[in-house]
């Protein structure tokens, strides 16, 4: 197996979190009581069970790199994640950032940023 990184993000309702992954792809790969990991191709997503979490003061972020940035982002805009500048859950548009590739941003029900990144390989 290769080396690799997973996030540990919060979840206040895994059965909240399952669904909103879900309507984008995401599958259950492992769930108990307390943990919970979503997989989509190869990206992995891991949850810690966080009831008293506020979403509105949250700074948990991930990256997700992926070779297609426009499919991944028009599935979650299919879902029914609103495209606007304030609320939870939202997304941001996909634009070339400053750094110099082109990005978009998610923000789940639980207040975590995952950005989502056009891999440049």
């Amino acid at each position: 197996m290769a080396d690799r990184a997973v996030p540990n993000l919060p979840s206040r309702d895994f059965d909240t979190t399952v669904a909103f992954y879900g309507g984008f792809g995401f599958e259950v790969s492992y769930r108990d009581g307390g943990w919970l990991i979503l997989s989509r191709g190869g990206i992995v997503l891991e949850f810690f069970l966080a009831p008293e979490h506020d979403p509105y003061e949250s700074w948990f972020m991930a990256s997700i790199r992926v070779g297609d940035l426009e499919q991944l982002y028009e599935a979650v805009r299919a879902s029914g994640v609103p495209e606007v500048t304030v609320g939870i859950p939202r997304l941001i548009p996909v634009a070339l950032q400053e750094w110099g590739q082109r990005a978009g941003y998610l923000i789940d029900p639980d207040g975590t940023q995952l950005h989502l990144i056009e891999d440049g390989d």
